[in-house]
């Protein structure tokens, strides 16, 4: 790690200060989009940005406080530059949060359509952010409504509670577990979500100590409010589980199933053809969303609900 008082070439930019600064070289091809992307809650996340020069910026709440960390690729190498007290804890991370622990050597495909994409998509690795409660709000959020609706809950809540990112003061870190404990009723109300998904965050912010330091499945699901399909988002982004397939997903299994054998399936179905891929289930299911193959929309898209009118 470089200290910021080296006044590294072009992180002093904008009027911000220098940041500290991390270069890795991953051992295999990464395709850096691909696998920050599960960590973007829609094009407006206050946490979350991808500028125009191809850096991806993420805001967190580290355990040892709130810092941003800003992502490229300089030919082979990545280079991180991250700010404020959790600094020095993303770029410890960076390589865990760009797939260094994932293990997709023993993968075998056994569609075309999978062998293809991995052919396309070599560097398409699932990395983990090591922060949970962080991935259960927005999953939680997302519960059985439109992405739009839980996104504009997210982003309104971020900027009204959470404080703004160091050396990004145009994003926001996501608030601490207290904070969202603490968030008054007529608050949830202004963001859109509604009662029942207000409750499982405050519930689940109050053992979120737990949860960071046992987030198995079993640990996750015993909280009410947090079924399958909840556990495997939040598995998928914090942990980086090779395994967990959103089982109750509105269009997943759709997708599963035109991919690989040309017609929609059901949530049995889609687990009978994953069945041969087991323990790297969302590692087949992030190379066929990534292929293109969806089946054809028939009739209206589902309206945005705004629970604030009710």
């Amino acid at each position: 790690m470089i200290d910021p008082s080296s006044g590294v070439a072009g992180e002093k930019t904008a009027g911000r200060l220098p940041g500290l600064v991390r270069e890795w070289r991953p051992p295999w091809p990464l395709d850096l989009a691909g696998v920050l992307s599960p960590q973007m809650r829609g094009r407006r996340d206050p946490a979350f940005r991808v500028e125009a020069d191809g850096s991806f910026w993420r805001a967190s709440c580290t355990p040892v406080g709130p810092g941003t960390l800003r992502v490229e690729r300089v030919g082979e190498v990545v280079r991180a530059a991250a700010w404020g007290p959790g600094a020095e804890w993303l770029l410890d991370g960076l390589p865990e949060l760009l797939g260094s622990d994932d293990e997709p050597e023993g993968f075998v495909a056994r569609h075309d359509v999978v062998q293809e994409q991995l052919r396309r998509r070599p560097g398409l690795r699932i990395g983990r952010t090591r922060r949970v409660f962080e991935a259960l709000v927005p999953a939680v959020m997302e519960q059985k409504v439109l992405s739009e609706e839980a996104w504009r809950a997210w982003g309104y809540l971020l900027r009204k509670f959470g404080e703004p990112a160091p050396g990004a003061p145009h994003m926001r870190v996501p608030p601490p577990p207290e904070v969202w404990a603490r968030i008054p009723s007529w608050e949830w109300h202004r963001s859109g979500l509604e009662a029942v998904r207000a409750r499982t965050i405050i519930g689940a912010a109050r053992v979120a100590k737990r949860l960071e330091d046992d987030p198995a499945e079993a640990r996750l699901r015993s909280l009410p409010g947090i079924g399958v399909w909840t556990a495997a988002e939040i598995r998928q982004r914090a942990v980086g589980d090779p395994d967990a397939v959103s089982v109750g997903d509105y269009h997943l299994p759709g997708l599963v199933g035109w991919a690989l054998v040309g017609r929609k399936v059901d949530d049995a179905g889609m687990l009978e053809l994953l069945e041969p891929y087991a323990g790297h289930r969302y590692r087949v299911t992030r190379l066929l969303e990534s292929s293109g193959r969806r089946p054809p929309r028939r009739g209206p898209r589902l309206a945005v609900r705004d629970y604030r009118s009710f």
